[in-house]
């Protein structure tokens, strides 16, 4: 690829609580007044909310933006105005108890590849990218608090929280809009290595498995094969075979939630480790060492490879994320590949 820059390796209030306990106690910023940057520029004023409101839930959010409490150049707008460079935001007095303003701890990951523009990490498996669902914080989070200064960082895409590898943060709202418009296009490569228990056979195999994505009684979420669900394709490739398991490299031709994990259990081969979609009796008997093979303690899947098109200079950028420690000393006990 020509040009190829190739990195690896670094009067109201909205109430959060109608009757919060003495325990907790409540702060309450005065009316702020924001002038929107080229930055901020092209947002939704909801989403420009939910950003610098942390801790106060969506529905309050909302609510104060229906009420005509938030003003943009004095005048009401509604959830979907989106903002231009130069516009005066009024932003209302907001109650908030203290138990939904916990501050992230600050954290820094390894870092690939950092410019003005980007900030692409080595995300460890175990950790999520965002908080939610029963998690108070994720990497964006711990980010932003070790990086106070920063006028601008947002999450370009996503990783299941299990899964290592390569994540990819914008710096600047410009950048951010540019990579999701080759997302959308198709211009990302996005490649990631996962161990597969069976006796995979083909070199090369494409799986084209329509995705349906749905939450379960207990509100988890969750994915599955059905008719009507999004189309999703994924190239498998094999890398090595090992007596009961083989490593592959998965090219992701679309980008769908679990896309990986279903379309494997979905053709008979579950990934090592997965806890969702797996085989549950594999992943206890991993947990334990049989005197030769290791133990593995997490889903053995990891984000190893990224090509696009970087959105400032449009030189094309390779990344790539050395597999995590504990995946590779379990390959290592696999024993010669066939």
């Amino acid at each position: 690829m020509k040009d190829l820059e190739r990195f690896s390796g670094k009067s109201g209030e909205l109430d959060a609580e109608k009757s919060p306990s003495p325990h907790s106690s409540q702060v309450l910023p005065q009316v702020r007044l924001v002038t929107i940057s080229e930055e901020e520029a092209g947002q939704r004023i909801d989403n420009f909310l939910l950003r610098i409101l942390k801790g106060v839930p969506k529905s309050h959010i909302y609510r104060v933006l229906r009420s005509g409490e938030v003003r943009v150049n004095k005048g009401r707008i509604d959830q979907t105005y989106r903002l231009e460079a130069g516009d005066t935001v009024r932003i209302p007095p907001v109650r908030i108890a203290e138990k939904l303003t916990a501050v992230a701890p600050a954290s820094e990951f390894n870092v690939l590849f950092e410019d003005n523009h980007l900030l692409i990490i080595n995300k460890p498996a175990g950790v999520a990218v965002h908080g939610g669902s029963g998690v108070s914080f994720g990497v964006i989070e711990q980010l932003r608090s070790s990086r106070p200064d920063a006028k601008f960082l947002e999450l370009v895409h996503r990783l299941d929280r299990d899964t290592s590898g390569i994540l990819l943060l914008a710096k600047k709202r410009s950048a951010l809009t540019h990579l999701h418009e080759q997302m959308r296009e198709g211009q990302f490569d996005k490649r990631y290595l996962v161990l597969v228990y069976g006796d995979w056979k083909n070199t090369r195999q494409h799986i084209k498995l329509p995705l349906h994505k749905y939450t379960t009684p207990e509100g988890e979420r969750r994915v599955r094969v059905q008719a009507d669900g999004m189309e999703s394709h994924t190239v498998f490739s094999l890398l090595r075979k090992y007596d009961r398991f083989a490593l592959l490299e998965a090219e992701l031709k679309t980008g769908r939630t679990h896309q990986i994990r279903v379309h494997l259990a979905s053709s008979g081969f579950a990934i090592a480790g997965d806890d969702k979609y797996g085989d549950f009796a594999l992943n206890r008997e991993l947990l334990k060492s049989n005197g030769t093979r290791g133990t593995l303690k997490r889903m053995f899947l990891h984000a190893h490879q990224i090509t696009f098109t970087h959105p400032e200079t449009g030189k094309p950028i390779m990344l790539n994320a050395p597999l995590a420690s504990e995946c590779e000393r379990f390959l290592h006990t696999l024993g010669k590949p066939s």
